[in-house]
């Protein structure tokens, strides 16, 4: 008789859908009438660009957004009716397949294909694509577009952008008006215009790298492993390459089957999980495949380790790092095994 047995997850990713909803409804809030886009590229940050783009267009966004026409059409052969705008530059070559699925394209400069609902792109400021003024619009552009480049660090230069956005298109005040992103709905009411497109906020994911609870945001992923192994450090030894740990005092250690392939990264040195209730900190150098914490003294094998949740929250990670929370969001890679669970709304 052959026994088949499922494996162990290395490492769990749940994406809690309630929260989703949660922040949809917050920022739709905010709006006084302006329609969310809810922002899905790159997977929805990592969160599964489907399973949010559906519930984000039941709790209150009108529209998905993503980078790349790769991106529309996986989402078009599941949502036929959703309205999806690609906001990254497509060729000319791309136009006859974004006709048949009825996307709606951003364009950067004055060739706008034909028969296809167009929005032109500004540079007011973000220095990438972008048209310097509006000349006259065809009769296929729906929406002129513009990107804030610092809304979530400066206010005054993202005041000099929403001029000049406004100075540009005042004569065109009948088209859909949209420049805000998560920050700049956030922190800059006169930027909602007609429409906002957020993305890291849907995450519950601060834009300003704090705590997301300050704008009334919850965190939507929780990534969790195990305590694989413990052992006991004695003075003189180290764990790790290149030894950039070694034990003072006698220390117990608890071995984590997560590393820098699955996403966390190894500049994440010095962070904080959470074992059994009790924060543990990341010691030595994380490896592709492993990391190691200074366990709790209450800890043991087979513990569940808390990478992200429970309190630890993505910001964290990013601040070690040096980097945003963005990164190690979209960074978080699919060999961790994911599911998705919903939870009723309070």
């Amino acid at each position: 008789m052959t026994v088949t047995m499922k494996p162990v997850p290395r490492s769990l990713i749940t994406i809690d859908l309630g929260a989703i909803r949660h922040n949809v409804r917050t920022l739709v809030g905010l709006l006084d009438g302006a329609e969310l886009w809810a922002i899905v590229k790159a997977d929805a940050y990592g969160h599964g660009a489907l399973d949010v783009g559906r519930v984000a267009l039941e709790s209150g966004a009108t529209t998905l957004g993503v980078a790349t026409l790769a991106e529309a059409l996986e989402l078009r052969w599941e949502l036929p009716a959703a309205r999806i705008v690609v906001l990254g530059p497509t060729s000319q070559a791309q136009a006859a397949e974004a006709r048949r699925a009825k996307l709606e394209l951003c364009v950067p400069r004055d060739d706008v294909p034909e028969g296809i609902r167009a929005h032109l792109k500004l540079d007011t400021g973000m220095g990438r694509w972008g048209l310097s003024e509006v000349a006259a619009p065809g009769s296929d552009v729906v929406g002129l577009m513009s990107h804030f480049a610092a809304a979530d660090s400066d206010p005054t230069f993202t005041e000099e952008q929403l001029a000049r956005f406004l100075a540009a298109t005042s004569s065109h005040a009948q088209l859909e008006r949209h420049i805000a992103n998560s920050a700049g709905t956030l922190r800059h009411p006169a930027a909602h215009l007609d429409a906002v497109r957020c993305g890291i906020a849907l995450y519950g994911i601060s834009p300003f790298g704090t705590d997301p609870a300050a704008d009334g945001l919850r965190p939507a992923l929780r990534w969790e492993s195990f305590v694989a192994l413990v052992k006991t450090l004695e003075p003189g030894d180290s764990t790790g390459y290149g030894r950039r740990f070694v034990a003072s005092a006698p220390t117990r250690i608890g071995i984590v089957p997560v590393g820098y392939a699955d996403g966390f990264r190894r500049d994440m040195t010095g962070t904080e999980v959470v074992v059994g209730g009790a924060r543990a900190k990341v010691i030595g150098t994380v490896s592709m495949d492993a990391l190691a914490i200074a366990l709790p003294d209450t800890a043991a094998e087979g513990d569940s380790v808390t990478l992200v949740g429970n309190g630890v929250l993505l910001e964290e990670h990013a601040r070690v790092s040096g980097t945003i929370a963005y990164e190690v969001a979209c960074g978080i890679v699919p060999r961790a095994t994911r599911s998705e669970r919903e939870v009723i709304d309070e």
